[in-house]
């Protein structure tokens, strides 16, 4: 292959080198500029002399400031620039972008599972909660013996998993903070994919009971309820457990009624308007933002146009880009809500003694990603290009439909666990790096940013936005490719690499509050 390089902005002065393996030193660039040394696959080339203390372009914003002159083939990396200082929130475009109206994308629909609430699952899951994380070994005994011994019997049920997670006790249930992850594990325990059936495993001595986990009127569904009228739980303390294989019983009971209830719904035509969407990307690379992530953006376009709900979040990931965020609000109080949940990670990261810079793993390093502001342009285009029409803090559960920029850690599990509790039902992840990440509550469809990782991960790997650098396939041929993948995924006509191996990560709850 001939030396191929990617430039994002025409004001750009560096390009990333896009050949698998990289390039030497003395190769002539189409753009007529001589290496002076090895660069590495998905790294930066000077295109033209920069000068020290001048900015380097990437998307078109300075992405650094050159620590020394840096002459035309120059290998561009971490170690030759200074971080801009972040954006200040103040003074802000608010709304200003000029975006035209999408024309709607009608006609689309895929095969889901409705809910009394309204919602729309794309599985059809029996999730057993957990209020604390002493019950897990237990709720994970039961599970299995569920599994094995009466899911066959429940063809119409897509699985039985537990909703594992670290929190429960120990901590300052009442501190400032703590609402996030209670708020977190109530909306999850909600979720499309889990039918409106809830069954709680509790210790019973634990800080947060079921009582503060489902308070009344949190559960506005009455198939909820267990038989009695109240809220279907088993308290592992009760006086008439008698040993391990009594709690374990009571468990198994407890979750044939839910199993009945929802082996009994049957997919249904809906149109695509009921998918909730989230976006992500982690183990990133320079290619990211230049293939994949593009491609989502492309196609998070074309949901919001069918008039489903697409969340994209990631705080520190997404905090250099604020002003293009606001810009493109849909009103003021979206643009003010977007201001207020960067303030509060700012501050957040500031009682940490850290801040947005902390953000770049060493395999971002590696994959050609020199710092945060790169990365952050980078993993904007996740959003696409429509107005933002809400914005929801950790934990919070969609009121609307439309694009939401839901605020989460960058942390690929808290991001996840946290867009679960908003009520997403599907899942897009990019990565340039490779991570066999996966959720057992939602499908997580994988998209790769290289050919060379699609490849190698070929049974990992749901669809190859590296194409796009190869110069086979535009960002719009493979935006529409993942579309209409998600309503195949959907519609449980496909499963992803993530379902057929039963790959899942845990749970992490975001806790800003102190652990006692």
């Amino acid at each position: 292959m001939p030396p191929h390089t990617i430039v994002m902005h025409a004001s750009d002065n560096v390009a990333i080198v896009a050949n698998d393996g990289g390039l030497p030193a003395g190769t002539v660039l189409a753009q007529g500029v001589v290496l002076q040394g090895p660069v590495p696959q998905g790294h930066k080339v000077a295109l033209t002399d920069i000068a020290a203390q001048a900015p380097v372009l990437r998307y078109g914003v300075p992405i650094g400031y050159a620590l020394q002159t840096l002459p035309a083939g120059t290998w561009v990396h971490e170690r030759l620039l200074q971080l801009p200082a972040a954006r200040g929130l103040d003074a802000l475009p608010l709304c200003t972008a000029k975006l035209p109206a999408p024309a709607p994308l009608q006609g689309y629909t895929f095969e889901g599972y409705k809910n009394p609430d309204g919602s729309v699952g794309t599985r059809n899951i029996l999730a057993i909660t957990t209020t604390v994380q002493c019950v897990a070994g237990v709720v994970e005994f039961a599970v299995e013996k569920i599994k094995r011994e009466l899911l066959p019997q429940y063809a119409h049920v897509d699985d039985v998993i537990g909703l594992e997670h670290s929190y429960g006790c120990g901590v300052a249930i009442d501190a400032p903070g703590a609402e996030i992850p209670i708020r977190t594990l109530r909306n999850i325990s909600l979720n499309p994919n889990f039918g409106g059936e809830v069954l709680v495993v509790s210790l019973g001595c634990e800080k947060l009971p079921p009582a503060k986990l489902m308070p009344a009127g949190s559960i506005p569904i009455t198939q909820l309820q267990g038989p009695e009228g109240a809220l279907d739980v088993v308290c592992l303390q009760d006086e008439g457990h008698d040993g391990f294989m009594s709690m374990i019983d009571h468990i198994v009971q407890s979750a044939l009624p839910h199993l009945e209830r929802l082996n009994a719904r049957r997919r249904q035509t809906v149109p695509a308007s009921a998918l909730v969407v989230g976006v992500q990307c982690g183990g990133s690379d320079a290619f990211s933002g230049a293939t994949a992530n593009p491609a989502v953006g492309f196609c998070t376009d074309l949901l919001v146009r069918a008039g489903a709900t697409v969340m994209f979040s990631e705080t520190t990931e997404v905090r250099d880009g604020i002003a293009q965020l606001t810009a493109r609000a849909s009103t003021p109080e979206v643009a003010q809500a977007m201001i207020r949940e960067m303030q509060w990670y700012d501050d957040y990261l500031g009682r940490g003694q850290s801040d947005r810079s902390a953000n770049t793993t060493p395999g971002n390093k590696q994959g050609g990603l020199s710092n945060i502001v790169e990365k952050a342009m980078g993993s904007i285009v996740k959003s696409g290009t429509l107005p933002i029409t809400g914005v929801l803090a950790p934990g919070e559960k969609l009121q609307h439909k439309g694009l939401v920029y839901a605020a989460t850690p960058a942390s690929d599990f808290i991001c996840g666990t946290l867009q679960l509790a908003a009520g997403m039902n599907l899942h897009v992840f990019t990565t340039g790096r490779g991570t066999p990440y996966g959720l057992a509550e939602v499908p997580v469809i994988k998209v790769a940013t290289r050919t060379a990782l699609a490849k190698r991960w070929h049974d990992l790997m749901d669809i190859n936005a590296g194409t796009i650098a190869d110069g086979q396939k535009s960002i719009e041929d493979v935006g529409w490719e993942l579309f209409h993948f998600l309503l195949e995924v959907a519609s449980g006509r496909k499963k992803t690499w993530a379902e057929h191996w039963k790959l899942k990560n845990a749970l992490v709850l975001f806790n800003p509050a102190p652990v006692t």
